[in-house]
Parts: C-alpha cells; structure tokens; sequence
C-alpha cells in the first residue's frame, strides 16, 4: 500500500510563544521549528502500516524554501520520499493550504492519506477534512488506531470513554491524533540518507479563500505559586501540619 503524510513546519512546542506586532504572525525570531506533533504521529503510524503490509511512503509540505528539513527530517525517520509545495507567502489559510494539496495528490495513487488532526501552531482541525472533501474521499478525523485489511481500514477514536470504531474502504483520509502510537528516532543511517535524497518540488496554485484571519491570540498562562514553609529542621512542625490539613498524616 502506499500512504502520503501531509506534515507542517511549525516553531518548536517547548518554547515560549509570542507574536508580532501586529498580531497576525507568530514572531519566529528567536525559535527553531519543527514537524508538528500530531504529524510526528502519522509519520510513524505510515511507517508501521508499510512495514507491515509493504508499499510507499511519502512526506508532503507546504512551505518556505526552509521547509524541506522537515521533510528531511521525516526522511531520516524512515519516510521514502519528499514533496515541497514551495512558497513564500505566509497568508496559507486552511482553504487556500488544502487546495494546493488537493491539488498535488489528485494524480497520485495513495491508498492513505494521513494528516495531524490539528497543526501545534495554528490549530484548525481543517485541512484533512478539507482534502478529503475536494478529492471526494471518506474521511475519519481524531484517530487513535488503524487497522488495514484487504482494502479496508478499521480506523478508532476516543469517545466519551469508550471508542468509535469506522471501516472505511481505501483511498482514504485519516487525521491522527498524538498518542496513536510513539514516533521512532531518526537513526544516523537515516539522516545520511535523508541528506542525500532528491525531494520534488512545485510551486502551489494560490487560491483566494473566503476566511480572514483577524489576529492571533496567546492563551492566557497558567499561574502557579509556590509556598516555602521554612528552612532545615525548624521546617518540620509546619511540613505536619500540613500533611494533617491534607488528611494523610
């Protein structure tokens, strides 16, 4: 079977997010990026169904020039070829992203197509769906589990404590959750390779879409306090009294 994974570049997960002036940009000057997580997820879950079934993979991006050390990246985890759907622009709406991948694997001839269920950036939960609807394939969002077996993908998602099991028949679109499974490491074989392969490029058709991005915003933080009950040994009358208070002394 060959699987498709639709990836992005988004700044690293761990750092400390602001914006630009403006708010309508994330300010990058200052963080590395990185492959999505969710799509980290997928890559891996492609890997595992054609190791197990044989077949191809291959990783799509749609981004900056930059872009293709992701795709680099997910060559070097074990991934057989890269797309880079190149271009500068940074106003890429989930209407406009989805056209011009719908666009690229319309004339390839994937049984699967996987996506994150969102990006760690944006967050739209779109793209996939939006995919899956210009190429008129069925779509399963928020996966957690895929089973592939003589055309037909078992597909399950979390519901309310228990699972939603779908069979769905191939070509298909899966977006996948973080949590499916725990993506492998790039090997040092892997990034040797990864830095000797071709990827193929295009540049994307820009499509006018009907959203508007008002602005950005950052979630408000977390506060957390911290309560310094004393010093050496004079601390232990009070660190009691607490574990009473909590019920567990």
């Amino acid at each position: 079977m060959n699987v498709a994974v639709c990836i992005k570049r988004v700044p690293e997960t761990g750092a400390r997010i602001t914006l630009t002036a403006d708010a309508q940009q994330i300010d990058t000057s200052y963080l590395g990026f990185t492959i999505s997580p969710h799509e980290e997820c997928a890559l891996e879950e492609a890997l595992r169904l054609v190791e197990r079934h044989g077949g191809t993979t291959t990783a799509v991006t749609l981004g900056p020039p930059e872009a293709a050390e992701q795709l680099r990246n997910a060559i070097a985890m074990g991934i057989d070829a890269g797309i880079l759907l190149e271009s500068e622009r940074s106003d890429w709406d989930p209407q406009a992203t989805a056209a011009a991948l719908a666009e690229v694997l319309r004339g390839r001839d994937d049984d699967l197509l996987l996506f994150g269920n969102e990006s760690a950036d944006s967050g739209g939960y779109q793209v996939g769906i939006r995919v899956a609807h210009a190429l008129g394939l069925p779509c399963v969002s928020g996966v957690k589990g895929i089973d592939v077996d003589a055309g037909t993908a078992t597909v399950r998602r979390e519901e309310g404590g228990g699972w939603e099991i779908f069979e769905v028949r191939l070509p298909a679109v899966v977006t996948v959750k973080e949590g499916i499974n725990l993506p492998r490491y790039a090997s040092l074989p892997g990034r040797l390779r990864a830095r000797k392969t071709e990827l193929a490029r295009s540049e994307p058709s820009w499509r006018e879409g009907d959203l508007r991005k008002t602005r950005l915003v950052v979630p408000d933080e977390q506060a957390s306090s911290v309560l310094v009950l004393g010093e050496g040994a004079a601390a232990a009358p009070r660190v009691v009294e607490v574990l009473q208070e909590l019920g567990v002394a």
